[in-house]
C-alpha cells in the first residue's frame, strides 16, 4: 500500500466499531484461509463486522475507493467468493448470534452462523428449518444459492423457508425484504446469491423435527452398483415426503460398522432419513436393504444435529476441492452408466460422486415464485473432487470434468449455483434459466455498479 492508501486505511479503522486486520497483522492468514484449499487470495484490508451498521461502514468505504469486495460468511463456498485479493474482505463470522421464538416458530439468523449454530439453537425447542448436510457451512451462502438437504423433500428449500432479510444495499442504505417489502428484492435475494448486497439476518420459519431422527447409512460393495443405483432410482420416484434416501459412492472411510478388509475399496453408500415417526420409518426404509447384499449399516435413532454433523469428517476444512454439478429430474440408465463408469475411476482417496434427493415438496413452488427456479430438479448430483496436494489436482479437475461433460446429455435444465466453481462463469444464466433477466433487471436497480460482483455474478449490463 501507498502512504496514501494506508493513511486512508488508519482513518477508516479509527471510525470502524468493529475490527479491521491488515496484511502485517498476525491473524491475517488465519482469517483470510477458507474452507477449500485451492483458494489463496489476499484482501487488502479484512473488516470483522460485529453489527449491521459496521456493515454499512465497510461498504460505504469500499464504494468510495473503488474496492473489490468479497463477503464472508461461513467461508465454504466452493468457489472461494469469501476471500477477493487488494480489496476488502467483510468478515460477517463474529455475527453469529440466533434468536429462536418457539411460539411463532420463527428464528432470526445473523449472517455469520454456521448451520451447526442454527440447527442447536432451533432443536433446543424441537425446532428445524432445511438446511445443508456439513454442520460448518455458513447459513448465509446457502440460502441465498436456494439451500436443500434432509427436510427439502418435507418442507422446501432453505428459501422457501425464508420470510424475511435485512440488508445493506450498495448505496450503504440498511433495507428490509420480505413479501410485503421492498418485494422485487426479496424475489431476488431467494436465489440469487450476494448479488444484490449484504444480508446482516435471516428471519426463517420453523417446523417440528426430532429432536430424535430415524437415519444412518447402508452400505454396499461397489461390484453391485448397478443394481443398486437402479433400484435406488426407482425407489425414491415414488417415496413419501417425509423419506430423504441420498447416494454416496467414494472409497470407504474406516468406519466402526464395516469389515476392516472393506476400508479403502469402493463402495456405494445409501444415506437415509426420516423426518417422522421413527417406527413408520423402519418399515419404510427395510426394502433397501434389499437392493444388494450390504456390507454394513449403521441405521438408528439419533438425535437430528448428530445426524447434521455426520458427513463432517468427510469435509473437513484444508484440504483441495473441485467440483461439477448437474439437476436431473429423472436418473435414466444411461446416466447411472456414466455415473459407475466414473465411479469406477476415482482418482484420490477422498474423491465422491453423491447424488441428493430433493423433489416432492421442493417441486410445488411456481418455478417463477422467486430467483431459485430448478423446480423440477427431482436430484442433484455433485461430482466432488478432493484430494492433497497441488500435484495432483490436473488428474483430480480433469476427471470432474470428464464425467461432467459426459454426463451432461442426461441432466435437466438449471443448475444450482452453490455448487459452481469459480470457472463456471458461463453457467450463471443457465443456471438461473427462466428467472435471469428478472435479475438482471433487479441487479441494475439495487447495484448498477456492480460493486458486489464476487460471486456468481449477475451483470447489471
Amino acid at each position: 500500500m501507498s502512504q496514501l492508501e494506508a493513511a486512508t486505511i488508519e482513518k477508516f479503522k479509527a471510525h470502524f466499531q468493529g475490527t479491521i486486520c491488515l496484511p502485517k497483522d498476525d491473524k491475517y492468514d488465519e482469517l483470510r484461509a477458507i474452507w477449500n484449499a485451492m483458494i489463496d487470495r489476499k484482501p487488502a484490508v479484512i473488516a470483522q463486522c460485529i453489527s449491521a451498521e459496521c456493515v454499512v461502514q465497510a461498504v460505504n468505504f469500499a464504494r468510495e475507493h473503488d474496492l473489490l469486495v468479497s463477503i464472508r460468511g461461513g467461508g465454504h463456498n466452493i468457489a472461494g467468493n469469501a476471500v477477493c485479493d487488494g480489496g476488502i474482505m467483510i468478515d460477517l463470522s463474529l455475527m453469529n448470534n440466533v434468536v429462536v421464538n418457539p411460539n411463532t416458530r420463527r428464528a432470526i439468523v445473523e449472517p455469520g452462523c454456521t448451520l451447526g449454530d442454527f440447527d442447536a439453537a432451533a432443536q433446543a425447542h424441537g425446532l428445524a428449518t432445511p438446511l445443508g448436510i456439513n454442520s460448518t457451512t455458513g447459513v448465509a451462502g446457502l440460502t441465498l444459492g436456494g439451500g436443500f438437504g434432509w427436510l427439502s423433500r418435507k418442507y422446501g428449500m432453505t428459501v422457501d423457508n425464508l420470510l424475511a432479510v435485512n440488508m445493506v444495499t450498495a448505496d450503504g442504505h440498511q433495507v428490509r425484504a420480505s413479501a410485503t417489502e421492498n418485494e422485487d428484492l426479496f424475489w431476488g435475494v431467494r436465489g440469487g446469491g450476494g448479488n444484490f448486497g449484504v444480508v446482516t439476518s435471516f428471519e426463517f420459519a420453523l417446523h417440528p423435527v426430532g429432536p430424535e431422527v430415524l437415519s444412518g447409512l447402508i452400505v454396499f460393495p461397489f461390484a453391485q452398483a448397478k443394481q443398486i443405483l437402479t433400484q435406488f432410482a426407482r425407489f425414491t420416484e415414488t417415496m413419501p415426503d417425509e423419506l430423504n434416501v441420498w447416494m454416496v459412492t467414494r472409497k470407504a472411510p474406516p468406519l466402526p460398522f464395516l469389515p476392516e478388509v472393506v476400508h479403502g475399496t469402493e463402495i456405494i453408500a445409501l444415506a437415509v432419513f426420516y423426518a417422522g415417526d421413527p417406527a413408520e420409518g423402519e418399515a419404510l426404509i427395510a426394502p433397501l436393504r434389499g437392493f444388494g447384499t450390504p456390507l454394513g449399516e449403521h441405521v438408528g435413532v439419533q438425535p437430528f444435529v448428530d445426524w447434521q454433523q455426520a458427513f463432517d469428517p468427510l469435509l473437513t476444512p484444508g484440504a483441495r476441492n473441485y467440483w461439477k454439478s448437474h439437476n436431473f429430474a429423472t436418473l435414466t440408465d444411461e446416466a447411472l452408466d456414466v455415473l459407475i463408469e466414473y465411479a469406477g475411476q476415482l482418482p484420490s482417496d477422498q474423491c465422491e460422486i453423491f447424488i441428493g434427493t430433493i423433489g416432492a415438496q421442493t417441486g410445488r413452488v411456481a418455478a417463477d415464485a422467486m430467483a431459485y427456479s430448478s423446480r423440477d430438479a427431482n436430484y442433484v448430483m455433485n461430482v466432488h473432487a478432493r484430494w492433497e496436494t497441488a500435484a495432483e489436482d490436473e488428474a483430480c479437475i480433469g476427471w470432474s470434468r470428464a464425467f461432467f461433460a459426459k454426463s451432461q446429455p442426461f441432466a435437466s435444465g438449471g443448475a444450482y449455483i452453490n455448487f459452481l466453481t469459480q470457472d463456471e462463469g458461463d453457467r450463471i444464466a443457465f443456471a438461473y434459466g427462466s428467472t435471469y433477466e428478472r435479475l438482471v433487471a433487479i441487479k441494475k436497480k439495487y447495484d448498477p455498479a456492480n460493486l458486489f460482483r464476487m460471486n456468481q455474478n449477475i451483470k447489471p449490463d
